[in-house]
């Protein structure tokens, strides 16, 4: 396996209390020089994406790449266009990053893959577009970073929403003055998702190399509630509710508030609604404490909000009045409470995409750069932290890092199988 250099991206990243350096801009490339990629994991967002791709003026999508050959056939059929080639299917991505012609890799693997992918992807000379969230540990998030500045590559975050006229327009606002000083920001996700049961370990199917969906994570036998979705409630690959949708609206809201590292981490919640396999919790109220604003995620992942509510979206209250938001827009209410106005909009993945393809050819800012995506994984990976331990979180505000807990301090990185290199 490919080796890599932790001791380089350790030596650079602010664990050792060294600055990252400013984002450089990407190679020139003219408008018309056609663009090669190479995307890993389809059997879902992994499709919706090489979709999406294929549209891009100038864009060639050369690999698609799964452990499941059904995920590669969906990925084929997203990605093919009428006019242009038929993408080759690989199992292992390693051998796409090994093409020279490939300028860039699209990650919308399992979490665990996520990290590992991004920093062999940057060795290679290649630049990522990596799914939420960006890493599995905040360890992972440091080096993703580090590798991004180290080999001067565009790594954009999958947090679609930077890239939405009206949520670009609402965080500028809301820090604009909006609804005055914004103390309160409160975000949700409800959702019915079924019970995963309980079943017994099993061979793989045909056509799954596990083995290689394992990848860097500590190798666990099969069990038919892994895959394809389910390992996101599963510490070993996932990160729960939280790392799964929490992460697009903490985003959001931190982005809105201005604010980078909290200060303290509190949560509760549990397993309550089903009694099968599943590790990560099914109800969570987490707290993030940045000075004098809180901001806190409500997830139930086994009930559907009320009517008139969406299942997701976010509440700002500030000293001049109230903003609720959600992908449809944004109500704004004064003191009184009474509503003043109301933006519409729809949230479209294209700006995000085309933002990425426009920071390659032209060096354009990206809308979800690596370091910011690393601020919004981290309250995820601090809120889970926090939960598995029981211990309300002191963090350092410049940059996230657990205080005096030894136990939550043990999370912070996790071990990797033989042959991976960063651990």
């Amino acid at each position: 396996m490919i080796q890599i250099d932790r001791r380089h991206f350790l030596a650079t990243t602010a664990a050792t209390g060294v600055a990252l350096a400013a984002p450089r801009t990407a190679r020139a490339a003219s408008a018309n020089e056609k663009l090669v990629l190479a995307i890993m994991g389809t059997n879902g967002r992994g499709s919706d994406l090489a979709k999406s791709f294929a549209t891009q003026p100038n864009v060639e999508i050369a690999y698609i790449c799964d452990p499941d050959d059904q995920a590669i056939g969906k990925g084929i059929a997203a990605a093919t266009t009428a006019n242009g080639p038929t993408p080759q299917g690989i199992k292992d991505f390693r051998r796409a990053l090994d093409d020279s012609a490939v300028d860039a890799l699209v990650c919308a693997a399992p979490n665990h893959w996520h990290a590992p992918a991004t920093l062999l992807g940057c060795q290679a000379g290649k630049h990522v577009y990596v799914e939420k969230p960006c890493s599995h540990t905040p360890a992972e998030g440091e080096l993703m970073v580090a590798a991004a500045r180290k080999h001067d590559r565009v790594v954009q975050h999958g947090t679609q929403r930077r890239s939405a006229p009206k949520y670009i327009e609402l965080a500028q606002r809301l820090r604009d003055g909006l609804i005055g000083n914004v103390h309160f920001a409160r975000t949700w996700y409800y959702s019915p998702r079924p019970s995963i049961g309980r079943v017994q370990s099993s061979a793989p199917p045909a056509g799954l190399d596990y083995n290689l969906w394992q990848g860097p994570a500590p190798e666990l036998p099969y069990q038919s509630n892994f895959v394809h979705y389910n390992w996101h409630w599963f510490w070993n690959w996932g990160n729960g509710e939280l790392g799964n949708n929490g992460v697009h609206m903490l985003d959001v809201c931190r982005w809105a508030l201005g604010v980078d590292y909290p200060q303290a981490v509190s949560i509760a919640g549990g397993r309550y609604r089903y009694d099968d396999d599943q590790q990560t919790p099914d109800t969570v109220l987490a707290n993030y404490h940045f000075g004098d604003r809180l901001l806190v995620w409500e997830g139930l992942s086994w009930s559907r909000p009320i009517v008139g509510q969406p299942g997701v979206g976010m509440e700002f209250r500030g000293s001049e009045g109230t903003v609720s938001a959600s992908d449809d827009g944004y109500l704004v209410f004064g003191p009184d409470g009474k509503k003043t106005t109301q933006e519409t909009g729809a949230l479209d993945q294209e700006p995000h995409i085309a933002n990425f393809i426009d920071a390659i050819r032209n060096g354009t800012k990206l809308n979800a750069d690596i370091e910011e995506a690393h601020k919004s994984a981290l309250l995820c990976h601090l809120g889970n932290i926090a939960y598995r331990t029981h211990h309300t979180l002191q963090c350092d505000p410049t940059n996230g890092h657990i205080k005096n807990d030894s136990d939550a301090e043990a999370l912070w990185k996790r071990e990797y199988r033989e042959g991976w290199g960063l651990s």
